[in-house]
């Protein structure tokens, strides 16, 4: 697909052609300034094809809500907000030359993050480069805060070593003789991916649990059933998977084919997609993922987004978009707060110092950030229970309790 769309995709939206482009201001009333310089344009390149193509899709579904919702408002400052997609294909080197484009060419006023942080990190490196603030929806992994980065933040409750802290507790603190003994991991070739898998590896591990398998796969892989046989010799008691969607439902439909029965199983990412239970044919039952959002949270615009994404995309909302609303959210606040909203030095400043201070209401709940632009909360852990997705960890978010051993596959 990828070399189907090697021309760059561009499309420009003006909140799903349903608000932006209707004046909003009461007949008479005096235009803000920004109104007459046109829309605040907000440039993103997301994986819309290759790899990442199905998170890649929820974000920008998130980043459409919000556009249709503020503009809805009235805009930013008076002014309607634009969006500007271009596909990189899952593809580094072609993210960084999206956000060169948009930046240099296309004038941008802001620019908001890609999915993953293979594509975080080089698309970064661009913003950074011309001092443009960069709000990202899904570059967790600890690489992404090392490379010294003072404009990026990750909208999202926890980075990526950190999504199973909840999880690691709860199964450290189990009497001895239900405790798990051994652990097997299996990691798409992704830092997001491996730094959810090994975050909770290394804490299992501390806590005493033997690593006894630990795959790395390629991106490309389709055939599971290799890393699925090491998986079943090794008889562990918690299987745990770094992964996306399709390699989430790879691994798990082959572990199910060979009939591996660990007390546990945990995949990052996939099960909180709603496709995740078709797709593997019946075996969600019982699988836990670390999940950032919750449909049924009360958290601030958490209930207007699940209503308002029904309505425009006919389905039910996802963490994928409710992370790419969040950035959306964080940013309109910096801009109300700082009241600026256009490309140079002096106004991206502003809005970076401002977000590195302040602490934002937001559908994934509060947040706030470290000096490397780090959230400073923690993720909840959800399982499938009796087919539904249930919140079990933390105690105070659950809505269900942890079901542990799982039923057999």
């Amino acid at each position: 697909m990828a070399r189907v769309r090697k021309g760059l995709t561009i499309i420009s939206i003006c909140a799903l052609a349903l608000t932006a482009c209707a004046k909003t201001d009461e007949p008479g009333a005096a235009q803000p300034p920004g109104q007459q310089r046109g829309p605040v344009r907000i440039g993103i390149s997301l994986p819309l094809t290759g790899d990442f193509s199905e998170p890649g899709k929820g974000i920008q579904e998130g980043y459409q809500v919000w556009a249709d919702r503020v503009n809805a408002k009235g805009g930013l400052l008076g002014r309607k907000v634009e969006l500007i997609f271009r596909d990189d294909a899952s593809d580094p080197n072609r993210v960084s030359s999206d956000y060169e484009s948009l930046i240099t060419q296309d004038k941008v006023d802001l620019v908001f993050g890609p999915f993953s942080s293979r594509l975080v990190i080089p698309a970064a490196k661009v913003a950074e480069s011309y001092g443009m603030l960069f709000v990202e929806p899904a570059g967790a992994a600890a690489e992404v805060f090392e490379q010294g980065f003072k404009r990026l933040f990750y909208a999202a409750p926890a980075i990526a070593s950190d999504h199973y802290n909840y999880l690691a507790d709860y199964l450290t603190k189990l009497p001895p003789g239900k405790r798990p003994k051994t652990a097997a991991y299996a990691s798409l070739d992704d830092p997001f991916a491996q730094g959810t898998a090994y975050g909770l590896r290394d804490k299992l591990a501390a806590a005493g649990v033997k690593t006894v398998v630990d795959e790395v796969y390629p991106p490309e892989t389709t055939d599971f059933a290799p890393i699925a046989a090491k998986i079943a010799a090794a008889k562990p008691d918690v299987v745990v998977g770094g992964t996306q969607f399709e390699d989430s439902v790879g691994l798990v439909r082959a572990l199910q084919e060979l009939k591996v029965q660990p007390k546990l199983a945990a995949f990052s990412t996939g099960p909180t997609l709603a496709e995740f239970p078709a797709a593997v044919k019946g075996a969600a039952e019982h699988i836990l993922s670390p999940v950032g959002w919750s449909a049924t949270a009360t958290f601030t615009g958490n209930q207007e987004l699940v209503k308002r994404y029904k309505e425009l995309f006919g389905g039910d909302a996802n963490e994928d978009a409710a992370n790419g609303y969040t950035v959306g959210q964080i940013v309109e606040a910096a801009v109300t707060a700082v009241k600026c909203v256009d490309p140079t030095k002096e106004c991206q400043d502003k809005l970076a110092q401002h977000i590195g201070q302040a602490t934002f209401d937001t559908v994934v709940g509060p947040l706030s950030f470290d000096d490397k632009g780090r959230p400073e909360q923690a993720h909840m852990i959800q399982q499938y229970v009796d087919g539904k997705i249930e919140i079990v960890l933390p105690e105070q978010a659950k809505t269900a309790d942890l079901v542990y051993p799982k039923r057999p596959w």
